[in-house]
């Protein structure tokens, strides 16, 4: 099991809960910018599980066609279920956020309107 995995379920007992706008708005000032730090998060967290689920698949690829093939491997069947029993990464980042976990900073816009 990789170590973003073990860590995800370990960590995920509670996460399903209603998050307080206000809370959220108060770690950055906006909630818009609180939104997209959580969604920039999930978006690292998504591709980091898909490699990683990509790569533990890609050992059971077989480049020819045969028989065996046609059967189903149990192992690559519950690796499919893990990952299929994670929350999804917006949760998983939102719970990060919370918990002042993620590191971000504001960076310097040009302002159009001025």
């Amino acid at each position: 099991m990789s170590r973003l995995l073990r860590k995800v379920s370990a960590n995920t007992s509670n996460v399903v809960e209603t998050k307080s706008l206000t809370s959220l708005k108060a770690k950055t000032g906006n909630i818009y910018e609180s939104i997209a730090v959580i969604s920039k998060r999930a978006n690292q967290i998504n591709i980091t599980l898909k490699e990683e689920l990509h790569n533990k698949l890609e050992e059971f690829a077989s480049h020819t066609d045969s028989l065996e093939e046609i059967h189903e491997n149990k192992e690559q069947i519950e690796i499919s279920r893990a990952y299929e029993r994670l929350p999804n990464p917006a949760i998983l980042a939102t719970q990060e956020f919370v918990e002042n976990k993620i590191y971000y900073r504001k960076s310097e816009e040009n302002n159009l309107f001025a």
